[in-house]
């Protein structure tokens, strides 16, 4: 039986339907208010909405703006509205928030909508751009997955939209929300975006393009374009037709634009990976101490941290230059590696070298990490003896194998190491650094860090000395031993190979690198007097005033080398090697500025004539390949080295615009090419040197001259042109006659 319900029962009904409506409206209100108190979790301050915290990578620059690489813990890079492509923002808006010109941070009409989605199964996201933001800004854990967090947290969400939209401009939230999102693959922001996948700027993205990028925030993973390419393009697709839907792209462009490939130029974003990585982590070392030497803080007093803070290190390093610096390097070590293994063929070559290989045991991070787990020396021993899976490196790539990892020591000592510097003589200013042969497995830097005898390319100190004191590059000496008595020691004589007989010039002596002639000049000249040149021309290493330092016996940095070479080159000026120009934070205040030291290290025309000599090496001695194999006839003046055993190749060149040094060799001296014909400087080195010069002067837009030396302005004293050094020589003077000569 059915009871009819009294007008009076109905409108009770009613006020209590409404007492519990208001009732629920006012406790949410209370709800609301309570979280923006921060009583379910501190919300950011006004402060913090004003200056949002985020992890912003450091940018390392070459002298011409490029990016050479980022130091970060997220590799986010900043950019202005001005500098993002309005296809990057039409892609966005017609995609993830299509009111976002109209709403305040919190779209409610989408939101019912996008609840009724839900209810029917098709489930999407209700987040605004602003939301997102909020989210991407302010959670430190990401989104919650834990459904009744995840409702807290989108009502936090709310309330941060709602105050960033009182703060910001639509232009500013849209900006902040494309620096602050992560496209995957360590890229953070649509900057590093654009440059991980499409080695572009956000300003020159493409219709394609901003869509593929836009399209990843629906799953980083699932839409990416390096893992799923099929399902990235298909999404691209979508978003290009989200973007006809709202009129800001037609039809016709629609149909252009899927037609096209992804066409990714992928760069993956790792601190190992890109250019100049050796270079980057010795640059890293050097701000941090410059910072801590200088007292340079941030403005609440604490230090910067270079992962995290968005400074721009603006360097003196040339992008091409290093590239091709890098490029000759792999050319040329690829068919030395080749060589040197192919000469050890049936030989043993780690015979009596049981020392060298238990060190390099305990150099090893296996043998550290072992030790760390509190192995004992015999259990380390035997895990050295069994095969384990490992990735070594091979100029062919990577290769994962199944290895002892003793064999995989043995292997490595086999390995020739190489490093290059050049730059400037005139600025000082580095252009390029190639640290070693693959920055992954070898962290070493071998330019500045380490330190390996010289061997030849040493002799021009000895020979400038020389030079000072009067002698003429056209002056003969009898090619013979020369015994020279050590105070307190027993007398030094020098070996020599491929001895010229009989007397020759200090031209030719220099050009064909002959020993007995540079412990002539040494035995005229002394110890004391090279030693303190070589340290005037910049060797901060030990070179102790012995006659043997003629020969290069004394370990130096490619880093050093180069800087003294570049005082032939720069008039007889030392300039400090540089590679900071400033460094900003990312406001763009300038932190840190440099200017090269610079001071005379010998007369202008020593070094004038010095040029001359090592001309003469390239153009008639050993450094004839860089003529004969690589075309380079413009005036160069260089010196190889090669130092005993055949365990150090060097090659140290320079023209009037750019000095470089080149270094070979294994990880230890005790391991070395079988002979002097296949581990000379001139063929371990030089042909490195060679590779990268002809590539620099292929390109115009480096403007490297292919001028000679200039002239002293005030002409030069000493005599170098030895037909006219011989004339004088056999002329009789006025003098001469009254004497009865």
């Amino acid at each position: 039986m059915t009871k009819n319900i009294s007008a009076a029962e109905i409108k009770s009904y009613n006020i209590t339907l409404w007492k519990l409506l208001i009732g629920a409206m006012i406790l949410f209100a209370i709800f609301i208010v309570a979280i923006g108190f921060g009583l379910f979790g501190t919300l950011p301050s006004f402060r913090d909405i004003e200056h949002p915290k985020s992890n912003q990578a450091t940018e390392i620059l070459t002298e011409d703006k490029r990016v050479l690489g980022t130091y970060f813990v997220q590799n986010r890079s900043n950019v202005t509205y001005p500098e993002i492509s309005p296809n990057v923002i039409n892609a966005l808006i017609s995609t993830e928030d299509t009111r976002f010109k109209e709403h305040s941070g919190i779209d409610f009409k989408r939101t019912f909508t996008i609840i009724f989605y839900n209810l029917v199964g098709k489930k999407q996201g209700a987040s605004t751009i602003t939301q997102q933001l909020a989210l991407n800004l302010f959670s430190e854990e990401g989104r919650q997955k834990n459904f009744f967090k995840r409702l807290m947290q989108k009502f936090q969400e709310w309330i941060v939209a709602v105050k960033l939209e009182r703060n910001f401009t639509k232009e500013e939230i849209i900006t902040m929300y494309l620096n602050t999102v992560d496209f995957g693959n360590q890229a953070y922001g649509i900057k590093s975006a654009a440059r991980v996948y499409f080695n572009t700027t956000p300003d020159q993205l493409t219709v394609a393009q901003a869509a593929t990028l836009v399209g990843l925030q629906k799953g980083i993973t699932r839409y990416s374009p390096t893992r799923n390419p099929e399902r990235s393009l298909a999404r691209r697709n979508t978003v290009m037709s989200n973007m006809v839907k709202e009129d800001l792209l037609t039809q016709q462009q629609y149909d252009e634009e899927k037609a096209k490939p992804l066409a990714l130029k992928f760069s993956a974003a790792t601190v190992n990976d890109g250019i100049a990585p050796y270079f980057r982590a010795v640059l890293k070392n050097d701000i941090k101490k410059i910072f801590q030497e200088r007292s340079i803080l941030k403005a609440d007093g604490t230090p910067y941290d270079l992962d995290r803070d968005g400074l721009k290190i603006i360097t003196t390093i040339n992008y091409d230059m290093q590239v091709y610096a890098e490029e000759a390097q792999k050319d040329a070590m690829r068919v030395l590696q080749a060589q040197f293994t192919k000469g050890w063929k049936g030989r043993n070559p780690f015979k009596d070298k049981e020392l060298q290989i238990e060190q390099g045991i305990k150099r090893s991070d296996r043998y550290k990490a072992l030790q760390l787990e509190g192995k004992s020396e015999s259990e380390i021993k035997a895990d050295f003896n069994t095969p384990a899976e490992m990735s070594i490196f091979t100029w062919k790539g990577n290769l994962d194998t199944l290895m002892k990892p003793i064999d995989s020591v043995k292997y490595y000592k086999l390995l020739l190491r190489n490093a290059m510097m050049a730059m400037d003589p005139k600025t000082g200013y580095v252009k390029a650094w190639v640290g070693g042969i693959n920055y992954e497995h070898f962290k070493y830097d071998q330019v500045k860090m380490g330190t390996r005898q010289v061997g030849s390319t040493a002799k021009p100190f000895t020979y400038s000395v020389a030079i000072e004191n009067g002698y003429s590059p056209c002056y003969q000496v009898l090619n013979e031993p020369v015994t020279i008595e050590v105070p307190g020691s027993a007398p030094w004589t020098p070996k020599s190979g491929g001895t010229l007989p009989g007397y020759i010039t200090l031209q030719k002596a220099l050009a064909f690198s002959q020993n007995y002639i540079a412990a002539y000049l040494m035995k005229q000249v002394g110890p004391t007097a090279v030693a303190t040149l070589a340290k005037r021309m910049g060797i901060t290493s030990n070179v102790p005033a012995y006659p043997s330092i003629a020969l290069g016996s004394f370990d130096a940095s490619v880093f050093d080398m180069v800087g003294a070479y570049s005082v032939f080159a720069n008039k007889g000026v030392w300039t400090q090697p540089t590679y900071i120009l400033r460094i900003e934070d990312k406001n763009g205040v300038v932190l840190f500025s440099q200017t090269p030291q610079k001071h005379p290290a010998m007369n202008e025309d020593v070094a004038y004539v010095m040029t001359r000599m090592l001309e003469g090496v390239v153009k008639n001695g050993y450094g004839y390949g860089l003529i004969g194999k690589y075309g380079l006839k413009n005036p160069i003046g260089g010196k190889t080295g090669t130092t005993q055993n055949n365990s150090d190749g060097w090659f140290v060149g320079i023209t009037p615009d750019l000095v470089a040094g080149v270094w070979t060799g294994c990880e230890d001296r005790a391991f070395h090419f079988i002979n002097t014909r296949e581990g000379e400087g001139s063929k371990t080195a030089m042909p490195i040197f060679g590779g990268f010069f002809k590539k620099v002067y292929a390109n115009p837009k480096l403007k490297i001259s292919k001028g000679d030396f200039e002239v002293p302005k005030s002409g030069v004293s000493i005599t170098y042109d030895c037909n006219q050094y011989q004339q004088q020589q056999t002329d009789t003077t006025e003098l001469d006659k009254k004497l009865g000569f």
